[in-house]
């Protein structure tokens, strides 16, 4: 895989604190909108009046998992992801200086977690491993009772649960927060509506973010529901553009081409795909030679990304989960 955009990110353009630590809401945060090699500089909370009445924004409902476990002295276990034959994909990390960093290499076969034990199948990648799980009740009761929310060493300290849920989360099954929709607050949700801007859910439950360099996202479940699928149909009939919440959005759209479905999806979209969906992305902002950085190659072209990027960094915008948002539009239409 060829990385489309790379890039120097400075270590002060990490959020490592939510707006709410600062006494601000979360729809506070920046937002850089592109369109073509065109920019232009906004608060989110503005969002609602950048779209048009009879666009729909298209929203992952996937509720955030406390998925980072502790295994032992020196062994900690970000839980990942369910695979189709009731396996996980898991990531073992050690501790380093008040976070943790990927242990790569030799690993234990079998862990011993609360009430529970993993054992190892085999090495997926240099960083993950396909693992059975032994514990009481539903992986996700199991996280919800044992586990603690996934942060990485970018971020201050520990938050809450709640720091990582969106405003309209309802399906608990994500590893990691699907954060392009942190600033939709129920003011933001509220404008959007009374301006004529149409709001649907689908699911994806993200596995974990970590990813090295260039390496493309594994299998995940997905459901595009039926009003959610019929709605696009109408928006787009009637000349309205779809707007993508993220680019676990983008992914289960393009995997059905919007129609609906339920399953597993193996799509990774880089430039080479042609996008039958969506016309939009509001997403983060993405770190060098993120897979991520293909995908939105092909919603909006590398000429308009570098564009983007470039003046993401001039501007000092805030990169991760807390941080700062953008909003593409595609070439596409």
């Amino acid at each position: 895989m060829t990385a489309t955009l790379d890039f120097h990110l400075p270590d002060e353009l990490a959020a490592r604190e939510p707006a709410e630590a600062h006494g601000r809401r979360r729809d506070d945060v920046r937002l850089l909108v592109s369109r073509g090699t065109a920019v232009t500089h906004h608060r989110f909370r503005e969002l609602p009046r950048l779209l048009d009445a009879g666009d729909v924004l298209v929203v992952n409902n996937s509720a955030t998992l406390p998925a980072a476990l502790d295994a032992g002295p020196g062994l900690v276990v970000h839980v990942s992801t369910e695979r189709p034959d009731g396996s996980w994909l898991i990531e073992l990390r050690r501790p380093v200086a008040g976070s943790t960093a990927p242990l790569l290499g030799a690993a234990p076969r079998r862990l011993a977690i609360e009430d529970g034990t993993l054992t190892l199948r085999e090495p997926l990648t240099d960083r993950l491993w396909v693992a059975d799980a032994r514990v009481p009740g539903t992986m996700a009761d199991y996280l919800l009772r044992h586990g603690r929310p996934i942060r990485y060493a970018y971020t201050d300290r520990d938050w809450p649960l709640e720091t990582y849920q969106n405003a309209y989360a309802i399906r608990p099954g994500s590893a990691e927060m699907p954060s392009a929709g942190r600033p939709l607050t129920g003011r933001v949700l509220a404008e959007l509506a009374g301006r004529g801007v149409l709001v649907a859910p689908v699911t994806l439950h993200t596995g974990v973010a970590s990813a090295e360099v260039d390496e493309p996202p594994y299998p995940e479940w997905f459901e595009v529901p039926e009003p959610t699928a019929r709605l696009i149909r109408h928006v787009r009939q009637h000349g309205g553009r779809v707007i993508a919440v993220g680019t676990t959005v983008v992914r289960a759209l393009e995997t059905t081409a919007g129609e609906p479905a339920t399953g597993w999806t193996d799509l990774v979209i880089g430039p080479e795909h042609r996008i039958r969906v969506v016309d939009g992305l509001l997403t983060g902002l993405h770190e060098p030679r993120a897979s991520h950085l293909r995908m939105l190659t092909a919603i909006a072209g590398e000429e308009a990304l570098r564009a983007a990027y470039a003046e993401a960094l001039r501007g000092r915008y805030m990169w991760h989960e807390f941080g700062d948002v953008h909003l593409l539009h595609g070439h596409r239409r």
